[in-house]
């Protein structure tokens, strides 16, 4: 059922947010690289975002503010550069 859709979504965001210094994980699903900074290379990247495929959907359609989401534990954040609200919605 999301399957296709967060795959697309996130596709989409590496298209807008092109890059390698965030990793965004959707699991069981996908995980992209995006947002211009340093590269990551090897090992666990200092800056991941991840959540559950319903927030990503909503996140990334418009229906969730990125600010509420992460307020509201929905979003896991981690680093400097793991603010995705200049890329949402797509």
């Amino acid at each position: 059922m999301y399957r296709e859709a967060v795959r697309t979504l996130l596709a989409a965001l590496a298209e807008r947010a092109p890059g390698r210094s965030v990793e965004v994980r959707v699991p069981p699903y996908g995980a992209v690289q995006c947002v211009a900074g340093p590269r990551h290379t090897r090992g666990t990247p200092p800056n991941v975002v991840e959540m559950d495929p319903p927030t990503w959907l909503a996140l990334a359609t418009g229906r969730l503010e990125w600010a509420q989401a992460v307020t509201e534990g929905r979003v896991r954040v981690s680093g400097i550069r793991a603010d995705l609200s200049e890329h949402l919605p797509l």
